[in-house]
């Protein structure tokens, strides 16, 4: 049942006025139907709520708060609804290249625009009525993060497997006249979408700027589960030179017509392109940081900075655990801290995947399986640092179910998550557990979400 009310927060303004177990009807008269009404129209200091109670009778209470002020109202669930699940059977899916076992949750495949909005989840619009396209212009729900892939309606279909992809590119474009500021990615995948129809598709999201406030391209993730799926070939390291050339000489451009650069390549591509990342100001802003775009050029920059404040930590002996892209780049890191403070002795190990196979190199999709048999036996120091991006936050588990406990007791050691911020990792390196791993954030299980993520962080 929708909008039933879990828990109410202490000295919240319906402490005393609603009870758990309630529902919550409408907010001034507006009828709450999800988590995006509740937030958009309890937002005034003066309301009417009509509730009712597990009988079905219904009661009103009016309040006065401050604007903006928090309801303090806990639902049954996050979106007081269920995910919406996704209607399109991509091509490129990496839910479809998972092996078999694995707990339910993880097929599961959303595409839900309040996601996209709450949460920063990428929806492709091929899934939205009417109705919701018409709610997101009125309550101005923005920005929307959405998956585009190609602007050519043809390839659209055939790269999402469905009739009415290449219809959404005029609903992309009908947000975007509304004034719904769109935050857009490109998963680039050889043959299909790249070259010539990668150029069409950015020339086609440039003429939508400023709406179309940046577009990341991202290469394809192939596991070795992919039998019976479309045909893909992964991104060499020549495809991946050209591509970033092609995306950045396109960007140049943008900069000099928009004053924004707008098209960015994930950090993936120049660790495969052995390309140098670009510097601090070509990021702009970092608005597509979560989505791998710069993350690591942040961190760099993070902890050059807190090396540079920092206070010798004395002898420290631990090791990093990251998957095989970024090695290197971690390696150059604690080389920088080893030679200002020579007491730091630090290990650094590339995890190969085993599970999903040796072409998935980055750090979000290394298994606990893999951590702890490729490690056993390694000098590892007195704790092993691994990336937030590996684990469940809420669960603290690894993709195949291995808790963090169970990889800190095969090894023998306390296994510590660091978040992908330079001043966290110079606190780990110093031995200050950060506060990510003693207390996780809260956390939705939304895998579409979480795998995507997982697949385009490279830490």
């Amino acid at each position: 049942m929708r909008n039933v009310i879990r828990a109410i927060d202490p000295g919240s303004p319906l402490e005393q006025r609603a009870h758990v177990g309630d529902r919550l009807i409408s907010i001034n008269g507006h009828r709450i139907v999800d988590v995006l009404d509740y937030k958009y129209y309890a937002y005034d200091r003066s309301l009417r709520l009509v509730l009712a109670r597990p009988d079905g009778e219904e009661y009103q209470v009016r309040i006065r708060k401050p604007e903006g002020g928090d309801l303090g109202l806990d639902f049954e669930t996050y979106l007081m609804d269920s995910p919406r699940s996704c209607a399109n059977n991509c091509v490129f899916c990496f839910i479809d290249q998972l092996p078999p076992g694995m707990r339910p949750t993880m097929y599961f495949k959303d595409d839900d625009a309040r996601l996209s909005f709450l949460l920063g989840n990428y929806i492709t619009l091929t899934n939205l009525s009417k109705r919701e396209i018409e709610r997101i212009i009125a309550l101005h729900v923005s920005p929307v993060n959405v998956s585009v892939h190609t602007m050519n309606p043809e390839l659209r279909v055939k790269m999402l497997n469905n009739p009415r992809a290449g219809e959404s590119i005029q609903t992309m474009k009908q947000l975007a006249a509304a004034g719904i500021v769109l935050n857009c990615q490109i998963v680039c995948c050889p043959g299909l979408n790249d070259g010539e129809e990668l150029a069409y598709s950015m020339r086609e999201l440039a003429a939508l700027w400023p709406a179309v406030h940046s577009v990341s391209i991202v290469p394809v993730g192939l596991t070795r589960f992919r039998e019976g799926l479309y045909p893909l070939t992964p991104f060499t390291t020549a495809l991946a030179a050209e591509t970033l050339d092609q995306v950045t000489a396109f960007g140049d451009r943008c900069v000099e017509k928009y004053g924004s650069r707008i098209f960015f390549c994930g950090d993936e591509l120049y660790l495969q392109a052995g390309r140098e990342f670009p510097p601090d100001e070509f990021y702009e802003e970092y608005t597509q940081l979560e989505n791998g775009i710069g993350m690591l050029r942040l961190l760099e920059t993070e902890f050059r900075s807190a090396l540079r404040l920092s206070d010798d930590p004395g002898e420290q002996h631990f090791s990093i655990a990251t998957g095989v892209a970024a090695a290197p780049w971690f390696q150059m890191l604690s080389d920088l801290a080893s030679e200002r403070y020579p007491s730091l002795r630090i290990h650094v190990y590339a995890i190969e995947n085993d599970f999903f196979g040796h072409s998935i190199t980055v750090a979000g999709l290394v298994t606990g399986q893999d951590l702890i048999r490729q490690l056993t036996g390694k000098e590892l120091g007195d704790r092993l640092l691994i990336s937030q991006n590996m684990l469940r936050r809420q669960e603290l588990d690894f993709l195949d179910d291995i808790r963090l406990s169970e990889a800190e007791q095969a090894l023998g050691l306390p296994v510590i998550p660091v978040e992908a911020d330079g001043f966290a990792l110079w606190d780990a390196f110093c031995g200050k557990i950060p506060e990510s791993a003693e207390r996780p954030p809260e956390w939705i299980e939304n895998t579409a979400y979480y795998l995507y993520n997982q697949n385009n962080s490279q830490q």
